[in-house]
């Protein structure tokens, strides 16, 4: 915009307001659109309430941290909690119960259901049959399977009073608890820690390898410069995999070292 042309503006307002009589509003309106072309026109007024109209109400700064109290935001995330390490440290005691061998599992859904339907889940809380994976020769191959440490007995964690100890001793298939006498026993935390192990993220047990033979029996062997000879086991060699086997070779038995991949049952 020129300054001739604001001066113009100007002093047809002026005149407007010295003189209200000879220019009203709308004819200094009309000539300012004419001096300016559109752009009066086109341009928008912002939505100001009129008098006596309700005002908007204008946000509750107060009531912001009530909401952030309310939805928890703000608050520091509290972070899960984990079971204790070792089992020994959960509620209760562990004490060993002894079952007719391969009933094990049919105790253990046996006392569970007891222990649900006479609402004894406040005083016995777990029980668990110690497994533990061995490595096996099958097929000339080495396979993990899971295996019971101690078959026909079983761990119960409970709390132990005359009520907990007549669900657990009159359960189908236990023969009783293991202790000194009549009194059961519970486990010390080095017993416990080494049967169900301490719970460690970073590291997990390997598997123990279980032979299917022992030393004195006679095996054959399938693989190397013996095979098809038969052989009797002198000595079995567990960390390295290995046995000694005494191979009958033209009727005099010579000492061979093996690994178990290359040997099986006779």
């Amino acid at each position: 915009m020129n300054d001739d042309a604001l001066d113009e503006i100007l002093a047809g307002a002026t005149d407007a307001v010295d003189d209200p009589a000879e220019t009203s509003e709308e004819e200094a309106l009309e000539r300012a659109r004419q001096l300016l072309g559109t752009s009066v026109a086109t341009e928008e007024r912002p939505d100001v309430p009129e008098a006596g109209e309700a005002q908007p109400e204008a946000p509750d700064t107060d009531a912001a941290p009530e909401a952030a109290e309310q939805t928890g935001e703000g608050d520091a995330v509290a972070e899960p909690v984990r079971p204790p390490s070792s089992p020994f440290d959960l509620p209760g005691a562990w004490y060993v119960i002894h079952s007719y061998s391969g009933y094990e599992n049919k105790v253990k859904a046996n006392l569970t259901t007891r222990i649900t339907s006479m609402h004894m889940e406040d005083s016995i809380f777990d029980v668990v049959i110690p497994m533990e994976d061995v490595v096996e020769i099958k097929g000339g191959r080495k396979v993990t399977v899971p295996r019971k440490q101690f078959p026909g007995y079983l761990l119960v964690r409970m709390y132990l009073d005359d009520d907990s100890w007549g669900v657990v001793r009159n359960t189908p298939g236990v023969t009783g608890f293991v202790g000194s006498g009549t009194k059961p026993t519970p486990l010390s935390r080095r017993e416990v820690e080494r049967i169900l192990g301490v719970r460690k993220d970073e590291e997990k047990k390997a598997p123990r390898f279980k032979p299917d033979w022992e030393v004195g029996e006679t095996v054959r062997v399938t693989e190397g410069p013996f095979a098809d000879f038969n052989g009797v086991i002198e000595d079995i060699n567990l960390d390295q995999s290995k046995v000694r086997v005494l191979v009958d070779i033209f009727g005099r038995e010579t000492p061979v070292e093996l690994n178990f991949e290359q040997i099986q049952k006779f």
